[in-house]
């Protein structure tokens, strides 16, 4: 299969006479590029046009009404187009569509990103989710869970903060973890002898991303944690009919809902139950963490809090906010504990 490369180009014309100007020189390039011109009726609204050459090379040419001249050109990736490369110095970089690997995501607060991904090194679809994990040039190795950019190799910020940024001492400690399949948490928290973690883990971080867990998911048990394959809302259940309690609970399952309707959207419902089961099984002076999400998300972030607000135990809490290197945002992550 080959990829389609999209070139968009932008100018402003400040006055018609620069229109009158401008376009005849597009429009002598194109020409020699042996590009077929069709002209279409705008009605009075500015100018459009489109040129179709032999190889499927397709540009649309628009001077809209209040000054701005936008290209669009789209060709096979090994199409030559060094011939339209003196058409102005502002034209942005090509978007590949089509490619084998798709490095396109769309951050939190709905902003296009193009990350430098080359290689799909690992995909399953697990009973949960669908499980990527793909090669970037700069982030190394990223976790890609049903679509979302979950870690990279390059993430230690994240983990750091989800686990006190350096200022909790985990040593002698029982600490819960929901999610953290990557295994990045473990990890860190086992470097401080803790007395004992239990956490659920993804296949393929395993091999796949082991700057990130190490040797950890290597085995489901080790001297002071134990991995357990299995759904995190049944344990918790049972964790409180039990009476059992963690010095610290890190909630590494999801971030925050998007959505501003909790009252219709299933994930704030799953994020208030998995809230109340974990404040339930922490000890009395125990520590929750979790992640929030983006720090322009501040309605849902809002939101959020309030959910925090109404939990059957009350809680006090504290969020920071820290750089992660892969999500190309600013994140925020949580810190509740019992009042």
């Amino acid at each position: 299969d080959m990829a389609v490369r999209h070139y968009t180009l932008d100018i402003n014309l400040s006055t018609p006479v620069d229109s009158a100007s401008v376009v005849p020189g597009l429009l002598s390039i194109f020409h020699e590029q042996e590009l077929s011109e069709t002209i279409h009726d705008t009605n009075g609204h500015g100018y459009l046009a489109t040129f179709v050459g032999k190889n499927g090379r397709l540009v649309v040419l628009r001077v809209h009404s209040h000054g701005l001249l936008t290209i669009d050109l789209q060709c096979h990736e090994d199409d030559d187009i060094a011939q339209l490369d003196n058409v102005s110095d502002q034209k942005l970089p090509a978007l590949v569509r089509g490619a084998k690997v798709d490095r396109y995501w769309p951050t939190a607060d709905g902003r296009l990103v193009e990350y430098d991904v080359d290689e799909v090194v690992y995909e399953e679809d697990s009973a949960y989710q669908n499980i990527k994990i793909l090669h970037s040039r700069q982030y190394g190795n990223i976790l890609v869970l049903d679509g979302d950019v979950n870690l990279a190799e390059s993430d230690l910020a994240y983990t750091q903060a989800i686990t006190g940024n350096g200022r909790e001492n985990y040593a002698g400690k029982e600490v819960l973890i929901l999610g953290g399949g990557d295994g990045g948490i473990l990890a860190e928290l086992v470097k401080q002898k803790p007395k004992m973690v239990t956490m659920k883990v993804i296949d393929g971080c395993k091999m796949y991303m082991r700057r990130t867990c190490g040797n950890t998911l290597d085995t489901l048990r080790g001297d002071c944690y134990q991995i357990l394959i299995e759904d995190c809302v049944p344990l918790l259940k049972k964790y409180v009919q039990e009476g059992r309690t963690f010095d610290y609970v890190i909630n590494d399952l999801t971030a925050i809902p998007i959505s501003t309707s909790p009252e219709e959207d299933s994930m704030w419902e799953f994020l208030r139950l998995i809230l109340d089961l974990s404040v339930r099984v922490l000890h009395p002076k125990g520590k929750y963490f979790t992640q929030g999400n983006s720090v322009n998300l501040k309605e849902a972030l809002s939101l959020y809090e309030e959910q925090l607000g109404k939990l059957s135990c009350p809680v006090d809490f504290q969020k920071e906010v820290v750089c992660v290197p892969s999500y190309l945002e600013q994140w925020v992550f949580y810190t509740a504990w019992k009042k």
